[in-house]
C-alpha cells in the first residue's frame, strides 16, 4: 500500500478517535452539569410518587469523580395534617438529616435508576393518630418510581406513633442502628435493629421481617422477628435493682404482636430489703405496637424456691410512665423466700409454705416500686414456724397454757408448734394493713387487724385471744387461785377464756400484752400476760 495512503488512514482514525473523546469529554461535562438536578428532580418526584405529598430537599451534592457519589441533608416529607399535636408547629411525617450512597454513573439515566445501599443518619418517622391515617391511603404507589433502593443502613433513628387519646403521650422508640433489606412494593422487608431501651438501661437486639406495609390500615401490618436485650441495669429503676437478660421471639400485626420470652436475673433485689434473690420468668404477653399498651397472659416465675404466675396489664399514661395492674396467685411458694425478697430481717422471722392470691398494682410516679406498690390480697400459711427462738418459745407456750398445761409450759418446751395463718391484706404506702387475720396453734387462736411497714419501723396488732382453758387454768400456784374469780368473767360461751391483746414493737422484737384500752381491769389481771406470755 503506497505510503500516503497509509497515512491517510492513519489521520481518519486519529480523526475519529479525537471525535471521540471530545464527544466523552462533551458527555462527562453534560453529566456533570445535569447530574444534580436529574437526581434531585428524581430524588422529589420518587418520593412525591410514593408519598403523595410535599417534599423538601435542603442540600444535594453530586460528584462524578470515581462513579456517581451523591449526599444530601434535610430531607422532609409532609402530610395533609399535622401527626404530632404534642409539638408545636406542623411536624413532618418524616424528617432525614443526612443521606448518601452512591452508583455506577450509567446507571443515573437508567429507569428507575437502581441503588445498592443507602446511608441514612439521623431518620425520624412520625407516624400520625390512627384518627388521621387515612391519609395514608394516599401513600400508596402511583406512576412509576425513577429510584429503586435494595438497602438502607439508619443511624439514630426515632419511631413516634402518635394518638390523640386523652392522657396518651406518642409512643416513642429510639433505634441507634437499623438495616432494612430486600425493599420493594408489597413486599415484607428483612431488618436488623438496635433499640436503645430507656428503663432499664440497655440495648435490645432484634432481626426479624416487616411489612408488606397496610397502608389503609397500618395496626393490620405484619411483623415478626427474634430479639435479645443483655446486661440491663434494672437499677435505673427506683427502687429495684440487678442485672437483666432476656431473649425470645414475636409475631403477629403491629397492633397485636404477640410475644414468647424468658428474663433472667441473677441479683434481683427490692431496695426495702437489699437481698438479692435469683429471678427466673417465662412470660407470654400481647403488645400493641401502635400505643405500646401491653398485656401479660400469663407470666410464670421462680425464685429461691417460690414461684408465682401473674396475668394482667402495663398501660403507657402522661406524664411518661406505666400503670401496671396484675393478678398474682402464688402456689407452692415459701413465705421465707417473699420475706427475704421484700423485707429487711434477717433471717427472716417465719418459714413454711405459702398460698397468696392478690391484685398487684404499681402505678407511675417518681418514688421508689416499694412506695409504689399496691396489693389487694389474701392469703394463708397452714404450716408457719417462727425462727425467732424467744418469739417460737411463746408461741409453744402458749399452746401449752391454752391447752391447760401451765407445769409443762414453765419448764423447756419439748413441742415445736406451728402457726396457722391466714387473713386479707392490703399494701399502700410501704405499709401492710390486715383487715382481718387468724392465727391458730393447738390450744389457741386469734383474731386481730393491724399493720407493719416493709422497712420494719412500725409492728401494731390488736385482736382477741381465745384459749381452750379458762383463764385460772393456764397459770399455776397462788396465781391461778387469784385468777378463779375471774374465769366467768372471760369465759367464752362457760368453756375457755376470751382475752383483748396486742403485738407491738418491730417484726424482729415484737412485744406481748393484753390490750385492755381504757377499760378499768384489775392490775392482777394485767399482770398476768408477763406470766403466760
Amino acid at each position: 500500500m503506497p505510503r500516503h495512503r497509509r497515512f491517510h488512514r492513519w489521520r481518519w482514525v486519529a480523526g475519529i478517535f479525537l471525535l471521540l473523546l471530545v464527544t466523552a469529554v462533551i458527555g462527562v461535562r453534560i453529566a456533570i452539569k445535569h447530574a444534580q438536578p436529574i437526581l434531585r428532580t428524581r430524588v422529589i418526584e420518587t418520593l412525591r410518587t410514593r408519598f403523595k405529598s410535599r417534599v423538601e430537599l435542603a442540600t444535594l451534592d453530586v460528584s462524578v469523580m470515581n462513579g456517581l457519589q451523591v449526599s444530601g441533608t434535610g430531607l422532609q416529607i409532609y402530610g395533609a395534617t399535622d401527626p404530632n399535636p404534642y409539638e408545636p408547629g406542623i411536624q413532618p411525617l418524616l424528617e432525614i438529616g443526612e443521606f448518601r450512597f452512591r452508583a455506577p454513573l450509567r446507571d443515573l439515566f437508567l429507569v428507575p435508576m437502581r441503588i445498592h445501599t443507602v446511608y441514612v443518619n439521623g431518620l425520624i418517622l412520625n407516624v400520625p393518630p390512627k384518627e388521621q391515617r387515612q391519609e395514608m391511603r394516599a401513600m400508596r404507589r402511583r406512576g412509576r418510581m425513577k429510584i429503586a433502593v435494595d438497602e438502607f443502613v439508619c443511624n439514630d433513628t426515632r419511631l413516634l406513633i402518635n394518638t390523640l387519646r386523652p392522657g396518651k403521650a406518642p409512643l416513642e422508640f429510639d433505634i441507634s442502628k437499623l438495616k432494612m433489606k430486600d425493599i420493594g412494593p408489597d413486599l415484607p422487608f428483612r431488618f436488623e435493629a438496635t433499640l436503645i431501651n430507656p428503663k432499664p438501661v440497655g440495648d435490645i437486639q432484634s432481626t426479624g421481617q416487616f411489612g408488606p406495609l397496610n397502608e389503609v390500615s397500618p395496626r393490620d401490618t405484619a411483623v415478626q422477628g427474634d430479639y435479645s436485650f443483655t446486661n440491663a441495669n434494672l437499677g435505673t429503676l427506683k427502687g429495684i435493682a440487678g442485672i437483666l437478660s432476656s431473649t425470645g421471639n414475636y409475631r403477629g400485626t403491629l397492633g397485636r404482636i404477640e410475644i414468647e420470652g424468658q428474663t433472667d436475673t441473677p441479683d434481683f433485689r427490692v431496695s426495702v430489703s437489699g437481698h438479692p434473690v435469683p429471678l427466673h420468668t417465662d412470660f407470654h404477653a400481647i403488645v400493641d405496637g401502635t400505643d405500646g399498651d401491653t398485656y401479660l397472659n400469663p407470666v410464670s416465675a421462680r425464685f429461691l424456691h417460690s414461684s408465682f404466675v401473674a396475668k394482667g396489664k402495663v398501660v403507657r399514661v402522661v406524664p411518661a410512665g406505666h400503670d401496671i395492674e396484675l393478678n398474682v396467685v402464688l402456689g407452692g411458694s415459701r413465705i421465707e423466700d417473699l420475706l427475704r425478697l421484700g423485707v429487711k430481717t434477717d433471717p427472716p422471722i417465719m418459714t413454711g409454705a405459702v398460698e397468696m392470691k392478690t391484685k398487684l398494682g404499681i402505678p407511675p410516679a417518681d418514688a421508689e416500686i416499694a412506695y409504689r406498690l399496691r396489693l389487694d390480697g389474701n392469703f394463708r400459711i397452714p404450716a408457719g414456724h417462727f425462727t425467732n427462738d424467744k418469739l417460737q418459745d411463746k408461741i409453744d407456750a402458749l399452746s401449752l397454757r391454752s391447752q391447760g398445761k401451765p407445769k409443762e409450759a414453765k419448764q423447756v418446751p419439748q413441742q415445736d408448734v406451728t402457726s396457722d395463718l391466714q387473713g386479707t391484706f392490703k399494701l399502700r404506702d410501704g405499709v401492710l394493713s390486715f383487715s382481718s387475720l387468724h392465727f391458730l396453734v393447738p390450744g389457741t387462736n386469734a383474731d386481730m387487724t393491724g399493720e407493719y411497714s416493709l422497712d420494719g419501723s412500725t409492728f401494731d396488732f390488736h385482736g382477741k385471744l381465745k384459749l381452750d382453758a379458762k383463764l385460772s387454768h393456764t397459770m399455776t400456784g397462788w396465781k391461778s387461785i387469784l385468777l378463779k374469780p375471774l374465769d366467768p368473767f372471760f369465759s367464752k360461751d362457760g368453756a375457755g377464756t376470751e382475752l383483748p391483746f396486742k403485738i407491738t414493737g418491730t417484726r424482729s422484737e415484737p412485744h406481748f400484752g393484753l390490750d385492755f384500752g381504757h377499760k378499768n381491769e384489775t392490775k392482777e389481771v394485767q399482770s398476768a400476760p408477763h406470766e403466760v406470755h
